[in-house]
């Protein structure tokens, strides 16, 4: 696998998860409401992978063509397939690619009936022609839309922002590029975030093939207006820090019946804003262990998982981006504090971390080493958002090791080495665990502190680097190639 092919398929934890009815600017608890959507990453504003609603979801199934079993349909995609799927209003929005004369360098949108899988419309994406986007022609669209009514919004590989409607007819764009000289590292490709009449994003804004920094000056975080796409406000916090590129999302707190947007900067800092100002809240540098080499510094790909007054969130990188970094941590914060809440080191009881918004942190080096093949880390860097149910938290790593934590002390119940990457997030739905490996297989796990596989399901195609996502009693499941809509008794 060259660089840029493992840069773009780290993209895939923009695959979509959770089930909510269309987002809100308050719900952060597990949502237990009436009806099941999915009409943005993480399902809810939270962007916790839990859902609570959905009920009867099978555990096992078969693909293969004449032994089909819960298979309610398939659609076929192009031949990389990273953003979403989303579903909300009796339609299926994934982002993928399309080819043109035996070649995919296009990146489309696109959309499929809910009920039997039939293609509806799609809309094509040309790369820019720039060099910045050479390495990652063919790869697609790897934003997961955020559906709002009749809005659909993600963001397409040349940093525009699109707004169309459930009909697929673009209403307007923003050129990031254009208007704010954002350069990404190969392409863009949040998920974006709506808070009232305003839509969040990371505008991608990272370095080059040389690793140079062309636009330090360019807004990593922005505030559109939905209806109208003009800019509100924008933050170049990280500024000269980002690590290589901005691969996270924004995810949604009320604190103190005060909402704040969160934003995951390349630079391994959080940062908090008051969503109509964009006002800095807080601010914390999150990895404090810092090397001298920029190469070898953990930092944000994942996004955070908000619950209640607490932040959930992985160290981790793009893997083939030049970052190296053999452990890592996984965090939980305090979010009730205001001003520069970083912490010194990963010791939460340390008299240096006082003031500071680290909880816990679970990770580091085995201290004293272990003899043999044994493991030397307790956590490696993770790609994937955290599902967080019944004061436990599910993670994987990259390499495939997976973990169940305990949401208030970070004491971890037990690990498991599912021997192939994990480069999407594990999903709780109706009492289980889903977790896509890269081997093409997805597991089903009982959830709780002991760790029990319940089922182990073939999807017949290797890479499979996505999340499952469940609404309306079915489950998708995206491969490169195709999306398949699961269901007993299909």
């Amino acid at each position: 696998m060259n660089r840029i092919n493992g840069m773009v398929l780290a993209l895939m934890l923009m695959t979509a998860a959770g089930c909510v009815r269309t987002p809100q600017p308050v719900a952060l608890q597990e949502n237990k409401g009436a009806g099941s959507e999915s009409p943005m990453f993480g399902g809810s504003p939270s962007r916790n992978m839990v859902n609570l609603i959905d009920k009867n979801i099978p555990t096992t199934w078969n693909v293969e063509e004449k032994k089909t079993e819960n298979i309610k349909w398939v659609a076929k995609l192009g031949n990389h397939a990273y953003g979403g799927p989303t579903i909300a209003g009796g339609k299926v929005y994934v982002g993928t690619n399309l080819k043109v004369e035996d070649v995919y360098e296009k990146a489309v949108l696109m959309c499929f009936n809910e009920a039997d899988g039939k293609f509806l419309w799609k809309i094509v994406h040309e790369f820019p022609d720039d060099p910045t986007f050479a390495m990652a022609r063919g790869h697609g669209l790897c934003s997961t839309p955020i559906v709002e009514g009749d809005r659909v919004y993600y963001v397409a590989p040349g940093a525009e922002v699109i707004c169309a409607d459930t009909d697929g007819k673009v209403k307007w764009t923003y050129d990031m590029m254009k208007e704010l000289k954002v350069i990404p590292f190969h392409l863009s490709n949040c998920s974006p975030l709506i808070v009232g009449d305003i839509l969040f994003l990371l505008t991608g804004n990272g370095r080059d093939e040389q690793f140079e920094l062309p636009s330090p000056k360019a807004p990593s975080f922005i505030a559109v207006n939905k209806k109208t796409g003009k800019l509100v406000w924008q933050a170049n916090l990280p500024g000269e820090n980002i690590v290589t590129g901005q691969w996270a999302n924004p995810a949604l707190a009320t604190v103190n019946g005060k909402p704040q947007v969160i934003f995951p900067g390349g630079d391994a800092w959080l940062y908090s804003f008051e969503p109509e100002t964009g006002k800095l809240i807080w601010k914390c540098d999150c990895n404090p262990a810092r090397p001298k080499e920029l190469t070898r510094i953990n930092y944000f790909v994942s996004s955070p998982v908000v619950m209640g007054d607490k932040l959930y969130i992985g160290l981790g990188y793009a893997p083939d981006t030049g970052s190296n970094s053999p452990f890592s941590y996984f965090l939980c914060l305090d979010i009730t504090k205001n001003g520069d809440v970083s912490f010194k080191t990963f010791d939460a009881k340390a008299v240096v971390n006082k003031n500071s918004a680290l909880v816990w942190a679970f990770g580091g080096i085995v201290d004293p080493p272990p003899k043999g093949r044994e493991r030397k880390n307790y956590f490696g860097p993770t790609m994937s958002t955290a599902a967080v149910h019944d004061g436990l938290v599910y993670v994987p790593e990259v390499t495939g090791y997976f973990h169940c934590l305990d949401a208030k002390t970070g004491e971890r119940y037990w690990q498991h080495d599912f021997k192939e990457e994990v480069w999407g997030s594990a999903y709780f739905v109706d009492g289980n665990v889903y977790v896509n490996t890269s081997g093409g297989e997805v597991q089903v796990l009982a959830p709780g502190k002991k760790m029990k596989i319940l089922a182990t399901n073939s999807m017949e195609e290797n890479q499979l680097h996505s999340t499952p996502v469940v609404a309306n009693g079915v489950l998708y499941i995206a491969t490169r190639t195709r999306l398949y809509a699961i269901a007993k008794g299909k």
